[in-house]
């Protein structure tokens, strides 16, 4: 599988660099073992996802990766420590494949992310002392476990962008391989090593010991030319279809398809996510055949220990019949045994009886073998048969007829046994065949524009009147001093921790049944809502009563009004949303009159005891069937705190 180089690296760091300067983390996840998300809010854009995967790749992501339902322990330490910080830097380490995400919290953390070798992704903290690694490595150089220093593994003997001919000539004239690996291996890689010498015009299984100084001047006039776009930030993402992504234009892919890209972020998402999908399926079916297999080799063998069970009552049964069937003959020679045993060990015995044989006595010509214990074996019509000379002829025909019943008596249990089996492969089966129709494959989250009011909570009420709230201090502010005419209507919830809500009046009189759902929407996004209210009350006043300016020695925060004069209230507002999808287009959460009156499907919500992800996760799959919307898309419309449905 492709990994990144260190020319990847190099660009994907500088983009990285210049978006997620300033971003705020929010939450980290694993969705496949050696991969993490950082989730991030970068200023002006909302949710941005960095995707990093331990000895392969780190780019921005529009694929979000199904997450495991209990997180592993690594990404809840991330959670831990990064939750809130903000990111100062993403930088790469000395042109390797090391790359350096620095966050300032508390203090400062180091995210570690190495993409040579089986890779990792490590925190450090503001003495660069591990926290903790994805995977834990001890080596005789350096070891990567919990409070050791971190150590930088050796730097790269050629650093492209700072190549010097001196050393470029003292490394080429004191190998002993080809150039290709030469360069390969002192920083290049393979692909840029081949690309060089091409531009160069040098063979790439030439001896170094061959080349002149001509030769290395050619090599080092082609890496200042392949290398000089990338000094210069000039990036030129392509991906070459089911081959590579590159952040340069390779003449080594001259001949080859190429698709184009703005940033090379979005091309590694490109590339790298159709490989992840084949993985995330293949491991999918994977699981499905090993549980299936398991059944199937148990089905094998008790299909074979049938077979066996019927060739032995067979068998057992026929050797019964052959005995009645030369009963004379048998009998006769079990007589002379018995006879002979009396005066004879089995050994002298079996000596008369083989001389017999040579002499054609017709009792004597059965004899294969007798032992000391007495068992005879004889074989009669090809089929070999042991007698206890100690017992009747009666006697060992009656012991093979209870071979053969006791045979077939297993019989009966194998086959209940195989039914059972090849019930459970079918059931096995349907379950597969579901599952694997429901395999979520990565598909591409396209950020919907939202419109103004979609900065705000919101919703329109079953009049038709846009109703707005703040989400946090800011947007409180800037709804109430920016969209707040004269004739709309300012509610709040009679509670401290609620936000601002106004309804738009377009000029209208507001009637009083969308003031009503109003102040239903100003109840459940309150902290009422996280606190387990049922109902609440809420007071509504016009706009001309509500001001910064407090009274004299008080202070007014950044969110917060002074209401002056008489307040409206409206008692005991009931705590409980609905949320549904309005023309075809938008997530919508509010009052159930007003869903009611907008959207086809809806559920309803109340305060309760189900984290968010999981509430919206159900809410989704009963009114987006045709998965045109995320889990983030309906978290971001619920109200704050748990919920359940009705």
């Amino acid at each position: 599988m492709k990994t990144m180089s260190n020319v990847d690296v190099f660009a994907v760091t500088h983009e990285l660099n210049l978006l997620l300067k300033g971003a705020k983390v929010d939450k980290a996840y694993q969705p496949l073992k050696d991969t993490i998300v950082l989730r991030l809010h970068v200023k002006d854009k909302g949710r941005v996802d960095l995707l990093i995967q331990a000895g392969v790749r780190v780019h921005m992501t529009s694929y979000p990766l199904e997450n495991p339902k209990i997180p592993p322990s690594f990404p809840m330490l991330l959670r831990k420590h990064l939750k809130g910080g903000i990111i100062e830097e993403v930088k790469q380490h000395d042109f390797d494949r090391i790359i350096e995400l620095k966050v300032k919290k508390d203090v400062r953390y180091t995210l570690l992310i190495e993409l040579f070798g089986k890779g990792n992704i490590i925190l450090l903290d503001e003495d660069d002392k591990i926290i903790l690694p994805l995977r834990r490595e001890v080596r005789s150089e350096r070891k990567i476990l919990p409070g050791e220093t971190y150590k930088h593994p050796p730097g790269q003997a050629i650093n492209p962008l700072k190549v010097d001919m001196d050393r470029l000539t003292r490394l080429i004239k004191e190998s002993d391989t080809d150039i290709v690996r030469c360069l390969a291996l002192n920083g290049l890689g393979g692909l840029y090593a081949e690309e060089v010498l091409l531009r160069a015009g040098i063979s790439k299984s030439m001896p170094t010991k061959k080349l002149g100084n001509e030769d290395i001047e050619k090599i080092y006039a082609a890496i200042k030319e392949t290398f000089k776009p990338l000094k210069n930030l000039e990036f030129t993402p392509n991906i070459i279809p089911k081959k590579d992504v590159t952040p340069l234009e390779l003449e080594i892919y001259k001949d080859r398809d190429r698709k184009y890209y703005n940033t090379y972020n979005e091309a590694a998402d490109e590339f790298f996510t159709g490989k992840i999908r084949e993985k995330i399926k293949k491991e999918k079916e994977k699981a499905w055949e090993d549980k299936t297999g398991k059944y199937e080799k148990r089905l094998k063998i008790q299909k074979e220990t049938l077979k066996n069970y019927k060739r032995k009552a067979k068998e057992s049964s026929t050797k019964g019949d052959l005995i009645y069937s030369h009963y004379k003959l048998i009998e006769s020679l079990l007589d002379i045994i018995s006879k002979a045993r009396k005066e004879h060990p089995y050994h002298e015995i079996l000596k008369r009886l083989k001389k017999g044989k040579k002499e054609g006595i017709p009792e004597a010509r059965l004899i294969e073998s007798l032992n000391k214990k007495g068992e005879l074996t004889i074989r009669i019509e090809d089929k070999t048969i042991k007698l206890d000379v100690t017992k009747s002829l009666a006697e060992n025909a009656e012991a093979y007829y209870e071979k053969a019943k006791k045979a077939k008596r297993k019989i009966k249990g194998v086959e209940n046994a195989i039914k059972k089996t090849e019930e459970e492969i079918r059931k096995i089966m349907e379950k597969k065949e579901t599952a694997l129709k429901k395999i979520t494959l990565p598909e591409k989250r396209v950020k919907k524009k939202l419109k103004w009011f979609e900065k705000f909570r919101w919703f329109i009420s079953s009049q038709g009147f846009l109703v707005l709230a703040g989400r946090d201090a800011t947007s409180n502010e800037i709804l109430v001093k920016r969209h707040m005419e004269p004739k709309d209507i300012y509610l709040h919830s009679d509670i401290h921790g609620a936000p601002s809500v106004i309804i738009k009046s377009k000029g209208e009189k507001i009637p009083e049944k969308t003031i009503e759902e109003a102040a239903i929407f100003a109840a459940s996004f309150s902290n009422a809502w996280k606190q387990g209210f049922t109902h609440l009350d809420v007071y509504w006043v016009r706009p001309d009563q509500v001001t910064k300016t407090p009274p004299p020695g008080e202070y007014v925060p950044k969110g917060a009004f002074v209401i002056k004069g008489r307040k409206n209230y409206i008692r005991g507002a009931p705590l409980e949303i609905a949320v549904g999808i309005i023309n075809g287009q938008r997530i919508m959460s509010g009052p159930i009159s007003a869903l009611k009156k907008h959207a086809k499907d809806y559920v309803i919500i109340k305060p309760g005891y189900t984290k968010k992800e999981v509430i919206a996760k159900r809410i989704l799959g009963k009114i987006d069937p045709n998965r045109l919307f995320t889990i983030e898309d309906v978290i971001r419309v619920l109200p704050p705190g748990k919920c359940d449905m009705l």
